[in-house]
């Protein structure tokens, strides 16, 4: 029989790709718990509340993005980066988290926990990663830090235009210009 937590590291991923594919906004915990093959009771005394399982679904989806970020090569130059970072933060592996992540900021705006606390430290370790392949890409580590942080709000106001973009031109335009901007941050 698995231990407890064991049980709960797979649900929590389980529900993570449940979260991924349908949406944290109106999520029901039942749906949910039937997916998995368990009941809405089971998952509550395996989380202790329906917010507590949210923030393991939002940890989860995080570690999986960051973990996406850190795979990348080095890129050869600041324009590159920014490129290759878009790049995989719009792969389809890693697209959803942002979504998912965006839902939970707007949340967070609006003060409701757990998103609030959660979205906090994602926000830290999303920042340290784009940091750290910036700096693995000959980025100076100050000037890493503010790319980075100009490059996050970016991608965020880009992931949130999305809907409304035309076409994979002017996305793909939006990357460019962000990219030269940041290049002329050296």
């Amino acid at each position: 029989m698995a231990k407890d937590s064991d049980r709960r590291d797979v649900w929590a991923r389980q529900a993570t790709d449940y979260a991924l594919e349908h949406g944290l906004i109106g999520l029901s915990l039942r749906p949910l718990a039937a997916s998995l093959g368990t009941s809405d009771r089971m998952l509550l005394y395996h989380f202790g509340t329906k917010d507590h399982l949210v923030a393991a679904v939002l940890r989860e989806s995080n570690d999986r993005a960051v973990d996406g970020i850190a795979a990348l090569a080095p890129s050869p130059d600041i324009r590159t980066a920014v490129h290759d970072l878009w790049a995989a933060v719009n792969s389809p592996a890693y697209e959803p988290c942002t979504r998912l992540y965006v839902e939970a900021a707007a949340l967070g705006l609006l003060g409701q926990e757990p998103y609030v606390t959660v979205v906090r430290e994602a926000n830290e370790r999303w920042l340290r990663s784009l940091v750290t392949h910036l700096t693995r890409s000959g980025v100076a580590r100050p000037l890493a830090k503010r790319i980075a942080t100009v490059v996050d709000a970016a991608f965020i106001g880009f992931q949130l235009d999305a809907p409304l973009d035309v076409g994979t031109a002017a996305r793909r335009r939006k990357v460019t210009d962000l990219a030269e901007a940041v290049a002329g941050l050296s």
